[in-house]
């Protein structure tokens, strides 16, 4: 089923990259490397094609039709609704919706729906990082034992050797420790509702040994963002959400994306979120409490427009913005889901199949997963949300991350085509 149209304070529990997002309360990141280490284990070659049947860039350009075909072939895997648009312009949105709202109903997919946008939220946090750079608050140099003293300790954790950049570019070697969520719909059930302090994520933190010593390798630390979260409140004196709110969702008017703190329900309207356990079973997953940052809920309309104006240079000076987009290669799990990526600060960089990148940062958890792209001055943006991750396989994973990043290749590198005004 396919349909198109025109186009508060929260807890402390993750880091949704997302956020805290996920920890464990299964992340799109952790989900991600979990299926790609099986992949590898399996010796499985991996790569994003264009998909079977998709038009090569031309002058009438990607339009309506297109990203219909291309959100009908993500829904067609199993995922229970998709929802995308493409920002090109004032006036120039191209939207498209497909699948169902709800499973087992005819209700259409809302096509300026809310979901939770998980580690999306990272390149929130490390906006406002970068401004508090900018503006001398404090260095991206300043070790993490400088603001939080005798908080990173213990196991071969040493906060005095990991500075903020290497929070900010997941080159701390911080291991994560996997927070209670969907190993089972039992587990989903029983946990749900749990919460966590950032002093209890960094603590679950500390029980392990480093993965490398800060500064010699990548990988993925939900952690390493609540950290930023706390320096943050340090080097302001305000909640770390509080100057999220400030210094980027209300400059921008991005009026429909919130933390909603203790809340476990999302505001209308909403597709329903659903877990594809390892057992095969569907479960609505919609109803949970997720760690902040990865919190925060959001629209495909305030997605592509936070990332329009990053890019574009409205909240950041060109030297932070240069900083943010120097990046890292991601470690080979990731690689199997971002072929020839590369990570900056809280910014993925990834290659377009018509040459040259494109500027993101998914995230994936409570059952959404959210992938989005910008090109490099912000002018084209693109963000699909969908309802449903396939857990039960690694090569399910695999197809849907795929899928999703075939729309976005697609709508990043055809040139603008007829848009509806929104």
């Amino acid at each position: 089923m396919t349909s198109t149209s025109p186009g508060t304070a929260p807890h402390h529990p993750d880091t949704h990259p997302d956020r805290p997002d996920r920890q464990s309360r299964r992340n799109s990141k952790w989900w991600l490397a979990a299926a790609a280490a099986t992949l590898l284990t399996a010796g499985a070659a991996v790569d994003i094609q264009r998909s079977a049947g998709a038009h090569d860039s031309t002058g009438s350009g990607y339009g309506l039709g297109d990203l219909r075909r291309d959100t009908d072939t993500i829904q067609a895997l199993g995922i229970t609704g998709v929802q995308a648009r493409v920002t090109t312009g004032p006036g120039r949105d191209l939207i498209a919706t497909s699948g169902v709202a709800e499973a087992g109903t005819n209700r259409p997919v809302p096509p300026d729906g809310y979901f939770r946008m998980a580690s999306t939220g990272k390149a929130l946090v490390a906006t406002v990082v970068l401004q508090l750079a900018d503006e001398g608050k404090l260095s991206l140099g300043d070790t993490v034992d400088h603001w939080l003293p005798g908080l990173v300790d213990g196991n071969g954790n040493d906060g005095r050797r990991i500075t903020i950049r290497q929070l900010l570019q997941h080159t701390s070697g911080i291991h994560d420790d996997d927070l209670h969520g969907y190993t089972t719909p039992q587990e989903y059930d029983e946990r749900r509702y749990d919460t966590y302090t950032p002093e209890q994520i960094v603590a679950l933190a500390m029980k392990h040994r480093p993965d490398f010593p800060p500064g010699t390798g990548w990988s993925y630390s939900n952690t390493g963002y609540v950290l930023l979260d706390m320096i943050i409140e340090k080097a302001t004196d305000r909640p770390w959400h509080h100057e999220v709110e400030g210094r980027v969702l209300k400059p921008l008017r991005m009026g429909h994306t919130y933390l909603p703190g203790s809340t476990p329900t999302l505001r209308s309207p909403h597709a329903n979120g659903y877990q594809v356990f390892p057992s095969g079973e569907r479960v609505d997953v919609t109803e949970q409490i997720l760690p902040d940052p990865g919190g925060y809920v959001s629209t495909t309309a305030d997605v592509n427009r936070f990332f329009k104006a990053l890019l574009g240079g409205k909240l950041l000076s060109p030297a932070r913005l240069a900083e943010m987009r120097d990046t890292v290669p991601v470690n080979k799990e990731i690689q199997a889901f971002w072929p020839h990526g590369r990570y900056g600060l809280g910014l993925v960089e990834r290659p377009l199949s018509c040459g040259g990148n494109y500027w993101s940062h998914e995230g994936g958890n409570g059952g959404y997963i959210t992938l989005n792209g910008t090109t490099d001055n912000g002018s084209r943006t693109v963000t699909v949300s969908m309802s449903t991750a396939l857990g039960n396989s690694p090569d399910n994973a695999l197809r849907q991350e795929q899928a999703a990043s075939n729309l976005v290749d697609h709508a990043l590198c055809d040139g603008p085509g007829n848009g509806q005004d929104t």
